[in-house]
C-alpha cells in the first residue's frame, strides 16, 4: 500500500479506518493512494480482480460513474504529486475513489462482498425510515476527535475474512507439509533403488569374470582332448602357403586375426614358438586383450595349438 499525504495538512480521520472499511467491502487489503485533501484512490485492476470482474476497462465503463475513476497521472497532477515508487504503479493505470469502489462492490456477486452490501442496504433503509444514520461513539476515547464503534456487520465481515484467511493459511501449511513428506519418501525410494542397482551391477561384474574363466578352462580342455591329425607327406611349408591354407579353409575370418596369424606364421613353419602377447600387440598395433582373443580364435579354428610353456611361463604354440 502507498499513502501520499501533504505534510502541512493532515487529512481528517475517518469514523471507520479506511483500511478496515475497504477490507470488509472487498475481502482484500488493497493498495491505496491518499491525496492531501483526504481522498482515497485505489488501483481499479486490484479492485476488479478481488471482486471477480474479468475486464477492468469495460467494468469501469459499465458500472462506475466517470467522475469516480481517473488515470493515475491526472490524480497526481491535480495535487502536484509524483508517481509512487515501484513497478506496481504506472501513470496510465486507472484509479477509483471510494465512491467508485462502493459502486463496484454493489455490482459484485462474490460471497465475500455480501455482508458489506447488506450493511449498505441497512444504512439506506435506515436513512429512508428515520432520515439519518449515525455510528455509536466509542465508550473510550483515546485519540483527539470522536472515535466510533465499528458497525456490527462490518466487524463481523472482517472477522469472517480473517477466519477464512487463517483456514487458508492452515490448509496451505498442511499441503506444504504433506508435499514435503512425499518428497522425502520419494528421495528414500530413489536411494533404495540406487543401492539395489549398485549391488546388482557388482553381481553382474562378478558373473562376467566367472564366465570368462570357465571359457578359458573349456578352451584348454578342448585343446587337450583334440586328436592329433595324421601326418601326411607334404612339401616344405612356407609362411605364405600356411596363410593361404588358413584363408582358403576360412580359418582366418577377420583382419585382426589375420594380422596375428601373419605374425606367427613365419616362426610356426619352423617349429614351436613362444608367444608373448605383449610383443605381438606391439608389432600388430592391437591391444593385448585383442591379441589374446585372436590367438584363442586360431586355436579354436585348428590353426595352432598350445604345446607347452616356456621357462618363464610364456605359452608355446605349434602347428597341429
Amino acid at each position: 500500500m502507498y499513502e501520499h499525504n501533504d505534510r502541512t495538512r493532515q487529512p481528517e480521520r475517518g469514523a471507520i479506518a479506511i483500511s478496515d472499511f475497504v477490507y470488509a467491502a472487498t475481502g482484500a487489503r488493497l493498495r491505496r493512494l491518499t491525496t492531501p485533501d483526504g481522498e482515497h484512490w485505489f488501483p481499479a485492476v486490484d479492485v476488479c480482480k478481488h471482486l471477480g470482474y474479468a475486464h477492468t476497462g469495460s467494468t469501469l465503463r459499465n458500472i462506475v460513474d466517470p467522475a469516480y475513476f481517473s488515470p493515475a497521472e491526472s490524480v497526481l497532477l491535480k495535487h502536484t504529486l509524483s508517481i509512487p515508487a515501484g513497478r506496481e504503479w504506472r501513470r496510465d493505470m486507472n484509479l477509483v475513489n471510494l465512491h467508485g469502489l462502493i459502486q463496484l462492490v454493489n455490482g459484485s456477486t462474490k460471497p465475500e462482498s455480501q455482508p458489506f452490501k447488506a450493511w449498505v442496504s441497512d444504512v439506506i433503509v435506515t436513512i429512508q425510515r428515520d432520515g439519518t444514520y449515525s455510528l455509536d461513539p466509542a465508550p473510550l476515547q483515546t485519540t483527539p476527535g470522536t472515535s466510533y464503534v465499528m458497525p456490527a456487520q462490518v466487524a463481523d465481515a472482517i472477522v469472517r475474512l480473517e477466519e477464512r484467511n487463517l483456514r487458508a493459511d492452515e490448509a496451505l501449511a498442511a499441503a506444504q507439509a504433506e508435499h514435503l513428506v512425499e518428497l522425502r519418501r520419494a528421495n528414500d525410494e530413489r536411494s533404495k533403488v540406487s543401492e539395489q542397482l549398485g549391488a546388482l551391477t557388482h553381481q553382474v561384474t562378478g558373473l562376467q569374470h566367472v564366465l570368462t574363466r570357465i571359457a578359458d578352462a573349456l578352451d584348454q580342455i578342448v585343446d587337450r582332448v583334440r586328436p592329433a591329425p595324421l601326418p601326411e607327406p607334404r612339401a616344405p611349408l612356407t609362411p605364405q602357403h600356411l596363410l593361404a591354407t588358413w584363408r582358403d579353409r576360412n580359418l582366418v575370418v577377420t583382419e585382426d586375426v589375420h594380422a596375428v596369424a601373419a605374425h606367427l606364421a613365419p616362426a610356426l613353419v619352423h617349429g614351436p614358438v613362444a608367444c608373448r602377447l605383449e610383443d605381438v600387440a606391439a608389432r600388430t598395433g592391437l591391444t593385448r586383450d585383442r591379441v589374446h582373443d585372436c590367438v584363442r580364435m586360431l586355436i579354436k579354428r585348428g590353426c595352432v595349438r598350445q604345446s607347452g610353456s616356456a621357462a618363464d611361463g610364456v605359452p608355446v604354440y605349434s602347428l597341429p
